[in-house]
């Protein structure tokens, strides 16, 4: 982390497109996206500059945590770019204090995906932007977060319907 971004690099033994997929496709999305025992009942994906995605991920106690974001650059099979911010079941955009979180979530913050080929492998390098006020203990949650979703998609592109 440089203080601006939360950056995470992982190897996915998959090739690119089917890498991308796993982002792009909201019945693929749905089957890995989420920490560790978490479900993803609602997603949204109008893959288009302008389009909006929406998801909802359910906790193992039922809590819900939602996120709405614009896409703003889709360079297919090798960047995405869109916001991030929480939403409500309704797909309004809330404070992250409306899921009993910190102050320090801004309302809006840029996720910059890039897919890089290497050796029929895929390199994906994920940058969260705007994270500086965020505290410590939420910001190692969102690392552990994403760290969990990207097992699952490791085992997802093994075994997933896609």
């Amino acid at each position: 982390m440089d203080g601006k971004e939360l950056t995470i690099t992982r190897v996915f033994n998959a090739k690119r497109d089917l890498v991308w997929k796993a982002f792009t496709n909201p019945e693929i999305f749905r089957q890995w996206w989420g920490p560790k025992e978490f479900i993803t009942p609602v997603v949204k994906i109008d893959l288009k500059v302008g389009g909006e995605h929406f998801n909802c991920m359910q906790a193992p106690d039922g809590e819900t945590f939602c996120s709405k974001g614009v896409y703003k650059e889709i360079d297919p099979p090798r960047k995405l770019v869109v916001t991030d911010s929480f939403a409500d079941e309704e797909g309004n955009i809330v404070p992250a204090t409306y899921h009993e979180l910190g102050e320090g979530f801004p309302m809006e913050m840029l996720l910059k995906i890039s897919f890089e080929e290497q050796d029929n492998k895929t390199k994906i390098t994920i940058k969260h932007s705007d994270v500086s006020n965020i505290n410590e203990s939420e910001l190692n949650d969102m690392r552990q977060g994403w760290i969990e979703s990207l097992d699952k998609l490791d085992e997802c592109l093994s075994k997933c319907k896609i």
